[in-house]
């Protein structure tokens, strides 16, 4: 479990294809409090640590995790947000997040609102956002400002959009995204009883 407030960003320093599996090499200065089989989220997505050296450590995305993010765009230099799995009994900043991404989103808009930045993304997968509700984005806890059926926005204050890999958005990005774990199970309670 992660909350979506981002710890540091990480920068992919090696990338290995292994038949349908990519290991992807990360530096970070988190790596020296990381150990093996750790959980850690990468723009979202949670991927087990298999190996530490020095101020870099690596994670394997299988084929199932490929499908589904937007891991297949990273390149070496690619700039991911990182956190490592919540703690029992501290605070929950941002809200429950599981790091298991649902769908890929495309930035469709960047508004500069001098002093902030309001970011609009499309997504083609039926769960709902909700106004005033959470979403993750990369990782990122955010609140939803605008939403319609396939389309939603949220507004990123200077430091979130400094500290996490938001500031290399542009339109066309592809992000991760995963939809509040409490909005999913209603959407899925309603479905079940349309039927």
């Amino acid at each position: 479990m992660f909350t979506g407030i981002i710890e540091t960003i990480g920068e992919i320093v090696g990338i290995e294809k292994d038949q349908t599996n990519i290991h992807f090499t990360v530096k970070s200065a988190i790596t020296k409090e990381l150990k093996i089989d750790q959980s850690v989220a990468h723009n979202g997505c949670c991927l087990t640590v298999v190996n530490i050296e020095g101020d870099q450590y690596t994670v394997t995305a299988i084929d199932e995790t490929l499908l589904k993010t937007n891991l297949e765009t990273w390149e070496l230099g690619s700039k991911v947000n990182l956190e490592r799995c919540m703690q029992l009994g501290a605070r929950l900043d941002g809200h429950i997040v599981q790091g298991h991404v649902d769908t890929t989103g495309v930035c469709t808009n960047v508004e500069d609102l001098d002093g902030s930045w309001k970011f609009t993304f499309q997504y083609d997968v039926k769960l709902p956002t909700v106004q005033k509700g959470s979403i993750t984005v990369n990782g990122v806890s955010l609140t939803v400002v605008d939403s319609e059926a396939g389309l939603f926005s949220v507004c990123i204050i200077p430091y979130t959009f400094e500290h996490t890999n938001f500031h290399t958005f542009q339109k066309g990005t592809k992000v991760n995204l995963e939809f509040d774990i409490i909005g999913k199970y209603v959407a899925r309670l309603m479905e079940l009883k349309e039927a």
